[in-house]
């Protein structure tokens, strides 16, 4: 059958969960370079078509197509390994420790980071001709998105936290689901189908995705927007990082987990008493 029961999907995550936490260091940067570079890329792909058809609805329904190839392709997200990886150390997997997940979170940001910024800069480069014009109308789009998802939620102070918090959390509440999606399916037409509904969910709803903020915000500074590094990190980098994190863990990882893999015992029917009773 094409398709896993949850019992045995959850299995494959821990599994898959173990196996990156004990990747050598030069593949986790490799793979998360281009995991980064890729999202990055359905990113830009996704306001493009915004702009261009003026439907936002068309670059949701379309921009999964980064993240299918990405996961087909075996690379990594922060956010997918967020969920996956604390698994394996919950389980008890032999030599899985704290130090090692910090470990594996803190290459694949680095990754990921490095790989956006790539695209960054190159699609900079095409918005401006090599910096020696004014960003096109695209080029206009993205910088106003940084603007307004930094210093939009810093107008708002600690409300304006919470938000971008809860943002993060529901993002990757879909994100992770689209991951584990993939795992419960054995063919790649239904992986991709099952990817894809989450994760046009979560762009056209408009929730922070760490990953593809990676893009977003610093591409928006080298086009000139106003404003700074420090506001991109404070107001919307850290929060988001931190609401992924607690969205995909919470809501999915130890979800699924906990009811599906530590299954509790069954109760008993009415009136139906065991030898022990």
């Amino acid at each position: 059958m094409a398709y896993l029961a949850p019992a045995e999907f959850v299995a494959k995550m821990i599994d898959a969960g173990e196996s990156k936490i004990f990747m050598s260091t030069k593949d986790t940067l490799i793979r998360a370079y281009m995991a980064g570079a890729i999202l990055a890329l359905a990113a830009a792909f996704a306001v493009t078509i915004n702009v261009n058809t003026g439907q936002p609805l068309a670059g949701a329904v379309l921009f999964p197509v980064g993240f299918c190839l990405l996961y087909l392709l075996g690379f990594d997200l922060l956010t997918g390994v967020f969920t996956l990886v604390p698994l394996a150390l919950i389980d008890k997997r032999p030599g899985v420790t704290m130090s090692g997940v910090l470990r594996n979170w803190g290459l694949v940001f680095a990754g990921n980071f490095a790989g956006a910024f790539t695209v960054a800069v190159f699609m900079a480069i095409i918005f401006t001709f090599g910096f020696d014009t004014e960003p096109n109308k695209i080029g206009q789009v993205i910088a106003s998105i940084g603007e307004s998802r930094t210093l939009g939620y810093a107008e708002h102070g600690a409300q304006g936290m919470l938000t971008l918090f809860i943002r993060g959390v529901l993002c990757n509440w879909m994100v992770s689901t689209g991951v584990v999606a993939a795992i419960m399916s054995t063919s790649v037409s239904g992986k991709i189908m099952a990817m894809w509904m989450p994760i046009m969910l979560f762009f056209y709803m408009g929730f922070e995705h760490s990953i593809v903020n990676m893009f977003l915000f610093p591409i928006g500074i080298l086009l000139g927007a106003h404003f700074t590094w420090g506001d991109y990190f404070l107001w919307n980098e850290i929060p988001t990082v931190v609401g992924n994190l607690v969205g995909g863990l919470t809501f999915v990882g130890l979800t699924l987990y906990s009811t599906h893999f530590k299954t509790s015992p069954k109760r008993q029917p009415k009136g139906v008493y065991s030898l022990v009773d």
